[in-house]
């Protein structure tokens, strides 16, 4: 997967997509990264992206015509033309089933905005427009990372353990089972016992339960879409009335 970003500040992501997991899936070409400079489309001496808004208002606003040019520049370049993705509070917020359909996509270009957002009429060369969220933030490169973040977990090779993007919160539409390590008691503070009884058929039985009381603890909005079995929505239910008594 091809991953691209136009940026005023191209030099943004590279410090965090060369660690860690990122990192390695990166070296191993599980993912290409590219970032263009936005202002590369520019032809004034200043490399000017922004201007006032008509009608007055506070802040600056991206101009229409660079991200024009350069989201029609980088989409003829290629095979394959990009699916372009916006990031705006107008648009679908951004959750794991997202993240699971863009993992699909063989080129991505993110289009990430600054100062007070972009001409309105940019947004026509949107495929998607996401929102990260209910807040703002300064430039939509955070929001890049996450998105980039989020699909790259979810390919083939970019995790040691194949099963580990597949076993996380909201994979099932719940959220994850609570998880302990070593020391099996700590500061008077047991681990479950039945983690340690090398049943993985219990186990697997207990961290199911233990992953809709935490739904329902943290996040009883998600049970109302989680896949759920009459008697596993029953217990849903009990565990929300005695969270709320």
């Amino acid at each position: 997967m091809r991953f691209e970003a136009l940026s005023v500040f191209p030099e943004f992501f590279d410090s965090y997509l060369d660690m860690s997991i990122m990192g390695r899936a990166r070296k191993r070409s599980v993912f290409e990264f590219v970032a263009h400079d936005l202002r590369s489309w520019t032809h004034d001496r200043h490399n000017t992206v922004d201007d006032s808004p008509f009608g007055g208002g506070q802040g600056m606003l991206m101009k229409p015509a660079p991200l024009f040019e350069a989201i029609e520049d980088i989409s003829s370049r290629g095979e394959a033309r990009p699916h372009v993705v916006f990031f705006s509070p107008c648009g679908r917020p951004y959750c794991q089933a997202v993240a699971e359909e863009l993992s699909h996509k063989n080129r991505i270009l993110l289009v990430c905005g600054r100062y007070e957002g972009m001409d309105e009429r940019a947004y026509e060369l949107a495929d998607d427009i996401v929102s990260m969220g209910d807040y703002v933030l300064t430039g939509g490169e955070l929001a890049a990372l996450c998105v980039i973040d989020s699909v790259v977990r979810l390919l083939p090779g970019a995790l040691g353990d194949e099963m580990s993007a597949k076993d996380e919160s909201f994979s099932d539409g719940l959220l994850e089972y609570a998880q302990y390590t070593r020391p099996a008691v700590f500061r008077g503070r047991a681990v479950p016992e039945v983690l340690l009884s090398g049943n993985h058929a219990a186990v697997d039985a207990w961290r199911r339960r233990n992953a809709i009381e935490r739904t329902a603890r943290w996040r009883p909005d998600l049970l109302e879409v989680a896949e759920l079995t009459d008697e596993e929505r029953a217990f849903a239910e009990r565990s929300m009335r005695e969270e709320r008594q």
